[in-house]
């Protein structure tokens, strides 16, 4: 056996060469600047189904070259090719199992002349551009095979083809996550970017020292898991297919091309990681371009056109990792509701009930399981203003209406988790905007620093209870400290704000959005959300690189963004309903003191 050191660097032909011989252990690292690809070789009555599966699947798969029946050549691929002898070594697959491991496949020559190679990308391709941006390559380092795991992730089924998606792990410095994003976020035919980053339990995978394919590879302090999508998922396939006859590359053995390398630019603008959760670990991807349209909205909705001081209570990028979150959860919880006319009847404002009917649509829209928490004696009231919304056309069909009361110390936990269990939440994140939120005292006020607890449940229970359960991220959304979720930036309200002092929410959210109206922090959550589900990038990686993205004809969450008819119509039943303006409690088209015409119209349209 040849030492790997000095062979990285050497041309394809002199390495098919060395593999025809057996002369090395695995290809990882190999013939530095050409792509190498994976194998699968099947009966030829097979081979448009498998076809037909690398297409709907091809971040896993990325179909490099399919061969004629019984041609052992891949021209396209390597001028001088042939597939009997040119892979390390071979596995042999009869009715769904592994029979044997082959050096070649001289002796199956018959039989190759009624099957067909198929040619797919792999991730090797993608470890010189990894080193190349600064990156260290544990398993490399650490002289052994890359990790592979079969995840609890469906692959798209075609015929007989089915099976989970296989995941290759690579342990990355957080601090390096984006320069890996960015390093194979182009390389489309050796499975792009990143499918996941952070907790391997996301993805079903219970242990890493126990990998499924290769070699376990331990991360360093300070490495967090990143996960490409396989090519082993092909072998997942024909072993699930129970094929009487098919051959593959071992894992670490690839068929070495004579293709360079090229990078292709990602749309967008370069992708960007955020942390979106720490426990469980979880960073997701988006493109430049969206980010910074969303950037853009937050700047927006930013203004003070109250003069409260909320500008001392911004901070940047929280209107991103919020929509981010909430773009990868599978449920999520709404709440809103602030009391503060409390002498009169209903006593709620009409700051709130929009901006959370607006994200609840959206997430409707993007099919997203979503619930509104109350006030039990506020509980006719919004099931009348979800009636309304739905009459409307805001919502495609009514949303489920919870309500909370403290019953005992595990209370909290009960609602949010299956029969109590913080190992399964009902909710992947809960959101509150213009939500009374508890003070450092236990009680809530109003702007005006009158205490309304008598007229509060204590919601921001749910929010206390999601601290201490894994998978459960929040979000605040306020426009004067005291809502709920305010407590990230209490020191600023205490400070900035006028009755701060006494007023500030105590209660944090993991992000905290502030608008000169918390309704149109609603309204950007909407907008930032289909941002999200239009941008490639993130898209892509919502989807795990599986099946084909959407086409500009196939949104139908569009229908769900806010508009000014929409707005207006609301405003007017919430009049009708009793509701009142938060300043100025009058009854008229206008919310916290400012006119719906102009002011909040003009909003709404110049974040759409």
């Amino acid at each position: 056996m040849l030492l790997t050191g000095g062979l990285k660097s050497l041309l394809p032909h002199v390495l098919r060469r060395i593999i025809r011989c057996n002369r090395l252990s695995n290809t990882s690292g190999m013939a530095e600047g050409y792509k190498q690809a994976n194998i699968v070789i099947l009966h030829k009555s097979l081979a448009d189904d498998f076809e037909k599966f690398c297409r709907a699947n091809d971040g896993p798969l990325p179909l490099l070259y399919r061969s004629q029946p019984g041609d052992w050549k891949c021209p396209s691929l390597r001028s001088d090719s042939h597939i009997r002898p040119d892979c390390l070594q071979y596995r042999k697959y009869e009715h769904g199992a592994c029979t044997g491991s082959l050096k070649n496949l001289k002796d199956y020559s018959e039989q190759l002349k009624d099957m067909v190679t198929f040619y797919l990308g792999c991730s090797f391709s993608s470890e010189e551009a990894i080193q190349k941006a600064g990156i260290p390559i544990r398993n490399i380092e650490q002289k052994c095979n890359a990790s592979m795991y079969k995840t609890s992730v469906p692959c798209n089924s075609i015929s007989m083809f089915h099976c989970n998606l296989v995941v290759t792990m690579r342990p990355i410095p957080e601090s390096k996550l984006g320069a890996a994003v960015l390093a194979t976020s182009g390389l489309k035919e050796a499975h792009g970017a990143p499918i996941h980053i952070g907790d391997p339990g996301l993805l079903g995978i219970q242990d890493l020292s126990k990998p499924d394919y290769g070699d376990p590879v331990h991360l360093q302090p300070g490495d967090v898991p990143v996960f490409w999508a396989s090519g082993v998922t092909g072998v997942e396939a024909i072993i699930n297919s129970r094929a009487p006859l098919a051959f593959t590359n071992s894992p670490d053995c690839t068929f070495i091309t004579h293709l360079e390398k090229g990078n292709v630019r990602s749309s967008g603008g370069a992708p960007q990681v955020h942390c979106i959760s720490r426990d469980p670990l979880h960073f997701s991807i988006v493109s430049a371009e969206a980010a910074q349209k969303i950037n853009t909205l937050e700047n927006l909705i930013g203004i003070d056109p109250g003069e409260r001081g909320i500008g001392h209570l911004r901070r940047r990028g929280e209107l991103l990792g919020a929509c981010l979150a909430m773009s990868q959860a599978g449920s999520v919880l709404v709440t809103t509701g602030f009391p503060t006319h409390y002498s009169h009847q209903p006593p709620e404002e009409n700051d709130g009930p929009p901006g959370a009917l607006a994200i609840a649509a959206m997430l409707q829209a993007l099919e997203k399981q979503v619930a509104i928490v109350t006030d039990r004696r506020a509980m006719e009231l919004n099931k009348k203003i979800i009636e309304e919304a739905v009459q409307l056309g805001i919502l495609k069909k009514p949303i489920p209406l919870l309500s909370y009361q403290r019953e005992n110390a595990n209370s909290a936990l009960m609602f949010l988790c299956e029969s109590g269990n913080p190992g399964r939440p009902r909710f992947d994140h809960l959101v509150a905007i213009e939500r009374a939120g508890m003070a450092a005292d236990g009680n809530y006020y109003n702007a005006r620093k009158v205490n309304i607890k008598h007229l509060v449940d204590p919601i921001d229970e749910l929010f206390l209870a999601a601290q201490t359960i894994p998978g459960i991220t929040t979000t605040g959304v306020g426009d004067g400290g005291n809502e709920l979720g305010m407590g990230k930036v209490k020191d600023a309200v205490k400070k900035h704000i006028k009755n701060g002092d006494v007023i500030a929410c105590d209660v944090e959210a993991d992000f905290t959005v502030v608008a000169g109206v918390s309704n149109w922090g609603g309204y950007a959550v909407a907008c930032a959300l289909h941002v999200l589900r239009c941008c490639d990038t993130h898209e892509r990686h919502l989807r795990r690189a599986l099946g084909r993205p959407r086409t500009a004809s196939q949104r139908p969450w569009l229908p769900a963004l806010p508009s000014v008819p929409k707005e207006e119509k609301l405003l007017k039943a919430l009049v009708q309903l009793g509701v009142r303006s938060g300043k100025t409690a009058s009854l008229e088209m206008e919310v916290d003191g400012l006119p719906f015409y102009s002011t909040h119209s003009g909003m709404i349209e110049k974040l759409l």
